[in-house]
């Protein structure tokens, strides 16, 4: 049996991993799906204290407050900083590191040094009680996730909450990069949005998405774990064998 922690991107929520989940659980293996402070059911938790830095926290805990260990921790998006971040701080308890169609951070990058993308959403930004939110879900970001199934949006769409924007504007900073670069990797890339990071990321940044011990490629939106939740499991099995 294997135990997976699931880790959600920006405005997401544990529940993103519904579907995936199931297909895990089904084969006997352990899932946990944290949700990130500030979102989705822990949205009343927003706060101007929120960082990539507590995000971190937030998985790092739940992983030694449960004692996990050998742990296949996998990250959407945005959650590719943060499991860099875990990996980093509970090192002796994660096997193996997986990103699905994840940001992939270097030790005192920030989310904005390698997307550009996501610097140029600032100027739709709104700030609510002190806050600064990106990625609030209307149509533009709905089509960003790739969400074109009508159902799956229909179940989706209502669960997005804004995503607080210090945590995409705080650098990474690991305290042992060389035990987080030891960590047997996967990256899982979406067609789509490998398309786009060839047009905007420049030179070695973009072969980041390139180098692991295994690379596999999924042709769907950006949300693989909803739009192909099924060929998202087979991969992430996969990894228990």
């Amino acid at each position: 049996m294997a135990t997976y922690v699931l880790v959600h991107g920006g405005g997401h929520g544990g529940w993103c991993y519904q579907p995936v989940a199931r297909l895990l659980r089904r084969e006997g293996h352990e899932v946990y799906a944290p949700t990130l402070t500030g979102l989705a059911d822990r949205a009343h938790l927003l706060s101007n204290a929120i960082d990539l830095e507590t995000h971190i926290t937030d998985v790092a805990n739940l992983i030694e407050y449960e004692d996990l260990t050998d742990v296949i921790l996998a990250g959407h998006s945005y959650g590719g900083m943060v499991i860099t971040g875990v990996a980093d701080r509970v090192s002796e308890r994660i096997g193996q590191l997986v990103y699905l169609d994840a940001a992939i951070q270097f030790d005192g990058e920030a989310l904005v040094d390698v997307s550009p993308g996501t610097l140029a959403m600032r100027a739709i930004n709104r700030t609510v009680d002190g806050v600064e939110l990106t990625l609030w879900p209307d149509a533009g970001i709905i089509a960003m996730y790739g969400l074109e199934d009508p159902a799956i949006a229909a179940w989706a769409v209502p669960k997005l909450t804004p995503h607080p924007w210090k945590t995409v504007m705080r650098p990474l900073r690991l305290r042992n990069p060389e035990a987080v670069a030891a960590k047997p990797r996967t990256i899982i890339n979406c067609t789509s949005t490998m398309e786009r990071r060839r047009e905007t990321v420049e030179g070695d940044h973009f072969n980041r998405w390139l180098t692991a011990d295994r690379v596999w490629e999924i042709d769907t939106g950006h949300d693989l774990m909803l739009s192909e939740s099924e060929k998202t499991a087979e991969m992430l099995l996969r990894l228990a064998d």
